[in-house]
């Protein structure tokens, strides 16, 4: 296996691709077309630094993200990626006419402002590699249009208004992103309108196979995996469809199973918190109270 690259500024981006020095020491927008042809990053694997979106059009590369399957971009294919991210290219053919471009952008550029703050809302730069947005030609025409301001912006003249105007089009262009994928979960209704149960089976299967005495209570990151999907990508769908969180199902989940063995066994609230899986019974008696407002033991005598 070959080590991984770490690529940490744009101007190693840059020299790294064969391109000339950046305009911006902080972000840059790459043009698939404009990558040297004959440079070598067949089953490259690195880590860059750096936020990135890309818009993949008839993509020269196949990418794997998360040490998941590979996935071959559609024309039209947007995928985000965080700082620190492991990706492997698999190089296909460049062709001239290609149009994908890459943005992106230093944890610098944003430290300052409240997109720093508010950046992780933006859950889509945690999805895999084949969680990527599809894009209806109005939407690329409008993603682009925002990049296309964006890179004029910092190859003018910089002068005191160009930080804010770049990070407000950043903005724009995620926000944009956000009300799009909102868009695909909703026009996917019918492929994902059985997640919920399909997750629930999910559960049913952890405990009857007894692996939370193993493994301790269902994790998100276990559920997902399940589930061929990432960890923020199923919490987004659970939420849209059902209005609730992964964790707040597998909560949910784990509260009934607690209320019927509180109700029909007389095992304290302790020795029920250690057989669903639970390190600390305190921690179980929390989210229990949380979740009906009385703890274990009040339950159980509400009842009696």
């Amino acid at each position: 296996m070959k080590d991984i690259i770490k690529i940490g500024s744009i101007a190693e981006v840059h020299q790294f691709l064969g391109l000339a020095k950046p305009k911006h020491p902080l972000i840059s927008v790459i043009r698939v077309a404009d990558i040297i042809k004959d440079l070598d990053v067949d089953n490259l694997r690195y880590s860059l630094g750096l936020y990135q979106i890309s818009l993949k059009d008839n993509c020269p590369f196949t990418i794997v993200n998360y040490g998941r399957n590979s996935y071959d971009y559609q024309e039209g294919t947007m995928v985000f990626t965080a700082p620190n991210q492991v990706l492997e290219f698999k190089k296909n053919q460049i062709a001239e006419e290609d149009k994908g471009w890459s943005l992106a952008f230093h944890p610098d550029l944003i430290r300052k402002s409240e997109l720093g703050n508010t950046i992780d809302n933006y859950s889509f730069f945690s999805y895999a590699s084949n969680e990527a947005l599809h894009l209806s030609d109005e939407e690329r025409k409008t993603v682009t249009e925002i990049v296309e301001k964006i890179e004029k912006e910092f190859s003018t003249n910089i002068d005191a208004h160009s930080q804010t105007l770049i990070i407000s089009n950043l903005e724009l262009l995620l926000n944009y992103c956000v009300r799009f994928y909102d868009r695909q979960f909703y026009t996917r209704t019918n492929l994902n309108q059985d997640l919920a149960s399909q997750f629930e089976q999910i559960l049913k299967d952890y405990y009857q196979q007894d692996k939370q005495l193993e493994l301790g209570i269902p994790t998100v990151q276990y559920c997902g995996e399940a589930m061929n999907m990432s960890p923020k990508y199923l919490s987004d769908l659970l939420r849209k469809e059902t209005g609730q969180s992964t964790q707040d199902h597998i909560h949910q989940y784990i509260i009934e199973k607690a209320k019927n063995r509180l109700l029909n066994s007389t095992e304290s609230a302790s020795e029920i918190a250690y057989a669903l899986g639970f390190e600390y019974p305190q921690y179980f008696s929390k989210i229990f109270k949380k979740k009906t407002t009385m703890s274990p033991n009040e339950f159980r005598q509400s009842l009696n």
